[in-house]
């Protein structure tokens, strides 16, 4: 795929979403693909549904790719092709912001690629990824990972790296990082009376103090999917 046109990647909370997983070959979109696809959807911060499947690959899985995930060729061997588990998985997610670990640079990728090349259908879905998420509420931590995070929150991180285990690790992880976000929020937001709101006031995002070509300027905590920027 030469240009994705994926939905925009927020930094915040929100209550209702479908938070998703996949498992692949490998790393790269334009060699590897998918082996397992899993989602769980989320109403008012409650899992409400799920949709999960083994995708075969027509194809060896690489040991490599065993040894993380622990999927072999015998366990997709009767599984559905990838045209059957994304136009599933398209249909599960509708138009709802999707949340997952680390999509923004690989699993939303192979997502869109496969949609687009098993049914020429376009990914378009905005999302929240909470590495990124993360990186904002839990500066102190040294590492990102989704075990990391779920063991800060003291979440079990048994089973993970396959697709449903780590939705079910990431949703809960999702709501703490939620309650920290509101938390950070409501501080920034509590100024000298007279002061303007610290939030974005086209997305809702943060708005962040940052340095410039000239000078200091808050700008939105969702940047590059937000712009918004306004004077100190």
């Amino acid at each position: 795929m030469a240009v994705r046109n994926k939905g925009k990647r927020w930094n915040k909370y929100v209550k209702d979403y479908v938070v998703f997983d996949l498992e692949t070959t490998g790393v790269n979109p334009e060699r590897d693909v998918i082996i397992e696809i899993s989602a769980v959807r989320v109403c008012d911060g409650e899992v409400a549904a799920e949709y999960s499947t083994l995708v075969n690959p027509k194809r060896h899985i690489p040991a490599g790719a065993t040894a993380v995930n622990g999927i072999t060729d015998d366990m997709v061997r009767d599984a559905p092709d990838i045209r059957e588990a994304i136009a599933g998985f398209m249909d599960f997610i509708g138009d709802d912001i999707l949340v997952g670990h680390n999509i923004h640079t690989f699993d939303m990728n192979f997502a869109y690629d496969a949609a687009w090349r098993a049914l020429e259908k376009e990914l378009k879905n905005d999302y929240i990824d909470t590495l990124y998420l993360s990186r904002h509420c839990l500066p102190e931590l040294r590492h990102h990972k989704l075990t990391d995070i779920s063991e800060y929150f003291h979440i079990d991180t048994k089973g993970a790296h396959r697709a449903l285990n780590d939705c079910m690790m990431n949703q809960k992880c999702f709501e703490e990082l939620g309650k920290l976000w509101k938390k950070k929020k409501e501080e920034m937001g509590k100024g000298k009376e007279g002061e303007e709101s610290m939030e974005c006031p086209r997305c809702g995002g943060m708005l962040c103090l940052r340095k410039g070509k000239f000078g200091a300027f808050y700008g939105c905590g969702n940047f590059p999917s937000c712009r918004y920027t306004r004077n100190t």
